[in-house]
């Protein structure tokens, strides 16, 4: 079963609100990272949250077409969602290596990770730690 996320309304040039993506990507490197950007979601729930993160993703990462988040964490989501005309596979695991991470796959283009800060994280909690993320791994 595919779910198709519902499309976002064209906005009208206004001031910034709470819907605004909350998102850091590292700089390009041609050396490898452990941290290819750092993401706050507002909540647990795939289905709302994928397809903003998506569409914001760079070009030259290419269509991601499978998505790893942890288990415990996310929400229910179905097998795949259509995201922009586009299936992404989603797939949960309980690693426990990368509790806090979202893996995005892109084939013949790579694989990026994502540190994810929790939704309920406060502003100011979070913005250290988005900052010292991208430091540390650079």
């Amino acid at each position: 079963m595919i779910t198709t996320a519902p499309p976002s309304p064209p906005s009208p040039i206004s001031p910034p609100t709470r819907s605004l993506l909350r998102l850091r990507l590292a700089p390009h490197s041609a050396l490898p990272r452990r941290l290819d950007g750092v993401w706050w979601p507002r909540s647990y729930d795939l289905l709302a949250e994928l397809p903003q993160l998506l569409a914001a993703l760079p070009r030259a990462w290419g269509h991601i077409t499978g998505v790893t988040v942890n288990g415990a964490a996310w929400s229910a989501a179905p097998g795949r969602m259509l995201v922009a005309n586009q299936v992404v596979r989603l797939r949960k695991t309980v690693a426990a290596h990368a509790p806090d991470t979202v893996v995005l796959l892109s084939p013949g283009h790579g694989r990026w990770d994502l540190l994810v800060v929790p939704p309920d994280t406060s502003e100011e909690a979070a913005e250290p730690i988005m900052t010292a993320a991208l430091s540390e791994h650079a």
